[in-house]
């Protein structure tokens, strides 16, 4: 049965080496569920993926909105175009079999938005690294994947959502949240997720770490790491006693909502090297912002997500979706696991 849902996909490629891969993915979908494709690419890629997406994929051009970060832009365009309430959004390198795309959608009978996990298919050495970064977002919370589902009517009545910001899915999820929606994270649904090539793993370390302006108390701690491994550096044990704590951190976050099923057994002992990474990454990014904000595009960014206490002044007075969706009583909805 064809799902009552769309599949929403902002493109924006400089060159098709994927294009081959994401032809034959999409052609996995179409029967499923209605797939349209937002396309920000430059007219001479325009015109190739037209000719090569599959039919009955639907291919937007995007639609010009406020802001410098043209994924959201891509986003909305898909959202108000989009033929369903129920919409899944997904980057480019986000690959959904049937059993998670049909889990995901069929939560949003109870829900405004979900939120997945993503998992690195395959996992080459940095896939494995950046693991530990969800490893850890999970023992301390949830993960913040390449795909969210979402109840359209919801982020349209909100006026959609901030596009001067790098981290544009927190944004989307606030904004949900400050509508008073619900929003459920689907822990123990795994999607998975292309890896980048290695030299597009590197450039995004500086701006991954930015994204941490968007939550002080996280900030504020993976600030204090670099110092406290400089301190620890006359004493190598305390160090090793650092690592370990870290690598058990992580293998609670592994055994989480069904995490074992999802990734190996080792995946958690890359946790300490990511944290090294972002220990000094984090200090990069403290310096890009005070030279006005990280780089994105031909331009910068200086604000990584809204602060939820100001979207909800903003929104206090946005207009509800009518009667039929699941928004919640309060501001800010809690989550459960699936």
């Amino acid at each position: 049965m064809t799902l009552d849902a769309e599949y929403v996909l902002p493109l924006r490629w400089a060159d098709d080496e994927g294009l081959d891969e994401l032809v034959a993915y999409l052609k996995t979908l179409r029967d499923v569920i209605d797939v349209t494709v937002v396309d920000g690419s430059s007219p001479e890629r325009f015109a190739a993926h037209a000719r090569a997406l599959p039919a009955g994929v639907r291919h937007l051009p995007v639609e010009p909105r406020p802001g410098r970060n043209g994924k959201v832009a891509g986003v909305m365009t898909g959202l108000r175009t989009a033929r369903h309430d129920r919409v899944v959004l997904a980057d480019d390198d986000v690959r959904y079999d049937e059993g998670a795309l049909r889990a995901v959608v069929g939560m949003l009978d109870a829900a405004d938005l979900v939120r997945p996990q993503n998992v690195f298919v395959p996992a080459p050495w940095h896939a494995r690294w950046d693991t530990g970064r969800s490893l850890l977002n999970r023992a301390l919370g949830h993960d913040y994947p390449g795909t969210l589902a979402v109840r359209r009517r919801l982020v349209i009545a909100a006026g959609g959502y901030d596009g001067d910001v790098l981290f544009e899915n927190l944004e989307l999820i606030r904004t949900v949240q400050a509508m008073g929606g619900r929003v459920v994270t689907a822990d123990a649904i795994g999607v998975a997720r292309r890896p980048p090539d290695v030299r597009h793993f590197l450039g995004q370390r500086v701006r991954q770490a930015y994204d941490d302006f968007a939550q002080p108390a996280r900030l504020a701690a993976e600030l204090a790491v670099l110092p406290l491994a400089v301190l620890a550096l006359r004493r190598p044990r305390r160090l090793l006693v650092g690592a370990a704590a870290v690598v058990a951190l992580a293998e609670a976050g592994r055994r989480r909502a069904g995490g074992r099923s999802l990734f190996p057994p080792t995946a958690a002992l890359w946790a300490p090297l990511w944290l090294a990474e972002r220990a000094v990454c984090v200090w990069l990014a403290v310096g890009a912002r005070l030279r006005g904000g990280v780089r994105y595009s031909d331009g910068r960014l200086l604000r990584a997500a809204t602060p939820p206490r100001e979207l909800r002044r903003r929104l206090v007075d946005a207009p509800k979706p009518p009667p039929g969706n699941h928004l919640t009583a309060g501001p800010s909805a809690g989550s459960v696991e699936a």
